[in-house]
């Protein structure tokens, strides 16, 4: 069974390595800080969660269905979050018979989602996220060559929606009663799609953004 390579992503704010359970303390330090902005977001409070949280984290991985993340802040050498490329779905080769069923996994997604990120409270409005967030897209289209990616977030989470329309994602629309929430409601979701046609505008937005080109 083939899957994507691990990699380390490196910004010039963050560093996003391959989350393993050498970061679980360092988790927990980010996860204890303020916890009033993950009303809409599952964060493990507490070591125990935070190690059932990187175990099945890594299992998914293994599978060849995720690529989770630790994100580490430059400027303070800390670990302040986590996100990950999920839902990694692979088209190539044979369609799998009977359908629905799983056929074998590829070398490189062929769609991918971006989520379950959080932050600690000290990075959160700091440009830790937008850059994260550069930086796995950056891989996606560049080096998986993905066609689409997609990114949503809890119907009434304004914060987390406002991040992902200022990333210049599309709003394709909320599918009601989509999972159940993070404070146990039946929870609709937000979906947003960037497609590989759209990455080099995005990227040239992003990139104005985060400094890395001058403004015209």
């Amino acid at each position: 069974m083939l899957m994507p390579a691990l990699v380390t992503l490196s910004g010039r704010l963050v560093r996003l390595e391959p989350l393993s359970h050498a970061a679980v303390d360092e988790l927990v330090a980010a996860a204890s800080e303020d916890r009033s902005a993950y009303a809409f977001t599952r964060v493990p409070d507490g070591r125990d969660e935070m190690v059932s949280y990187v175990e099945a984290a890594l299992a998914e991985q293994a599978e060849g269905r995720t690529m989770p993340f630790a994100i580490r802040w430059l400027n303070t050498d800390r670990v302040v979050g986590a996100t990950r490329l999920m839902h990694l779905e692979y088209w190539q080769g044979p369609l799998p018979w009977p359908p629905g069923t799983r056929g074998a996994v590829g070398e490189v997604p062929s769609v991918a989602d971006i989520g379950y990120t959080w932050l600690g409270a000290s990075a959160q409005g700091t440009g830790v996220n937008r850059e994260s967030k550069f930086l796995l897209l950056s891989h996606a289209f560049e080096t998986w060559n993905v066609h689409r990616i997609t990114l949503k977030a809890d119907v009434r989470n304004s914060r987390s929606r406002a991040a992902i329309d200022a990333l210049g994602a599309h709003f394709d629309g909320v599918r009601r009663a989509d999972s159940r929430g993070a404070d146990d409601t039946v929870r609709d979701t937000a979906y947003y799609s960037i497609l590989h046609s759209e990455w080099p505008t995005v990227r040239e937005r992003l990139s104005l953004r985060l400094g890395l080109v001058p403004a015209a």
